[in-house]
């Protein structure tokens, strides 16, 4: 049907690209350790979008099974829409073959039959019962799903792409005089074993029985350590800066590469090349091949994400970063971000140490200005941890980044984000 598709397209007189998806999934939901939910979705469509003289239009049909009507209507209702847009059109990518990124793609997941998984979630469940412990509660999710996406465009443009992807999460209460919560969340391309799963109980349990040992801490201002999930809270306010339609538009702190973004150990990497990673793509939403972008190195700002639309309008070149579903336009996001591990090993730092943050959402990505809730932290004395929680962190968050003392040696990865601790300077209250 696409070859229908793009055959119709040639006869009009405009530029087109084509994006189309199907895929599948199963997902299976835990509460407080009894298996009560159970879903199988399919989806499946293509989004077509039309440039004519110098205006963009686009729209979408759901699922790949339509008669020729059907898709000429498809086409003239999009060719219509660019007609009377006021969208501005940067044209589409032009062919580049893309290197393929190993690890996408795993038969096991693809193959498995939903009883086999629905089977694999009901032991899920009864291992929380097993390690639950008293006074704690479990919840959770196990989730597969296999996807195929390809781009075409009037450029040459014609890829395609498979792709799997598997999710685990646990979510412990503890409950009586010491409330306390406690959370996991991993995704991976590949099937994972049994002791996975366990494992995200385990770490869930663990941080439960933390949190409901947390006070609150009296205030404190000096040097703290973030950890990775903290952390990735205070550089997802930079990131919104480094968007290129947040750089066209005036709403990025930042003009051009070449600027002072951070202190000078810090480097921050997007990269979609990398094998069985859940962020990896061998080409981005619009068809561009993925490729290792330097956003900031040791503190100076090198790259911004961009698409092709925005590369065009900024007078650079796209890094890859268009993401997309088939309902919706292209827009700008990460891949797999990565802090560049230090020389420093902060895995013994005796103080302050924040490992989880809320309300970054209500952050001024301009100012950089924030106010987070401290969902769990601790301070470490003579190897011994004193939990708090409830407190707020505050500052600004390019003083914090500017603040940065040491980049520890050991790294944690939580779904296509990679760090490891960072030591810097900021404020609890």
């Amino acid at each position: 049907m696409i070859d229908e598709l793009i055959g119709i397209l040639e006869r009009e007189n405009v530029e087109w690209e084509l994006y189309w998806e199907r895929g599948r999934g199963g997902s299976f939901r835990i509460e407080r350790e009894r298996l009560e939910r159970s879903q199988r979705k399919f989806h499946s469509g293509i989004g077509l979008r039309i440039g004519y003289r110098g205006k963009l239009g686009f729209s979408y049909i759901t699922g790949l099974a339509h008669d020729r009507e059907t898709l000429e209507n498809f086409v003239k209702r999009t060719i219509k829409l660019a007609r009377i847009s006021e969208v501005p059109f940067a044209g589409f990518p032009s062919g580049g073959k893309p290197r393929p990124v190993g690890g996408l793609y795993d038969r096991l997941i693809d193959e498995i039959p939903f009883e086999d998984a629905h089977a694999l979630a009901g032991d899920f469940a009864s291992r929380m019962a097993e390690l639950k412990g008293e006074g704690i509660t479990l919840s959770g999710s196990l989730a597969f799903g296999v996807n195929t996406y390809g781009v075409a465009n009037s450029n040459g443009v014609f890829l395609e792409e498979r792709s799997t992807g598997m999710s685990v999460s646990a979510y412990a209460v503890r409950g009586g005089g010491r409330t306390g919560t406690g959370s996991y969340y991993q995704s991976y391309r590949s099937l994972q074993p049994f002791e996975e799963l366990e494992r995200a109980i385990t770490l869930a349990i663990e941080e439960a029985e933390l949190s409901g040992a947390a006070g609150k801490l009296g205030g404190y201002s000096g040097a703290l350590v973030l950890e990775p999930e903290a952390f990735g809270a205070i550089l997802g306010i930079l990131l919104e800066n480094l968007y290129g339609d947040s750089v066209y538009f005036g709403r990025s702190r930042f003009s051009r590469p070449g600027e002072p973004a951070t202190a000078g150990g810090l480097t921050l990497i997007d990269d979609p090349s990398l094998e069985g990673f859940p962020g990896s793509y061998s080409f981005d939403g619009e068809g561009t091949p993925s490729r290792r972008t330097v956003l900031v190195e040791d503190g100076v700002l090198k790259s911004f994400l961009l698409d092709h639309t925005y590369a065009s309008f900024l007078g650079m070149e796209s890094t890859g970063n268009a993401v997309r579903d088939f309902r919706t336009m292209p827009h700008i996001g990460t891949s797999n971000l990565l802090v560049r591990p230090g020389g420093e090993s902060l895995r013994d730092f005796e103080g302050v140490v924040v490992k989880k943050v809320f309300g970054e959402h209500t952050a001024n990505p301009v100012s950089g200005d924030f106010s987070l809730t401290v969902e769990l932290g601790y301070v470490v004395r003579n190897g011994e941890l004193q939990p708090f929680r409830d407190n707020m962190l505050v500052g600004n968050a390019f003083e914090v980044l500017r603040s940065i003392l040491a980049v520890g040696r050991e790294t944690v990865r939580r779904g296509s984000f990679v760090s490891p601790r960072v030591l810097t300077v900021a404020r609890i209250v």
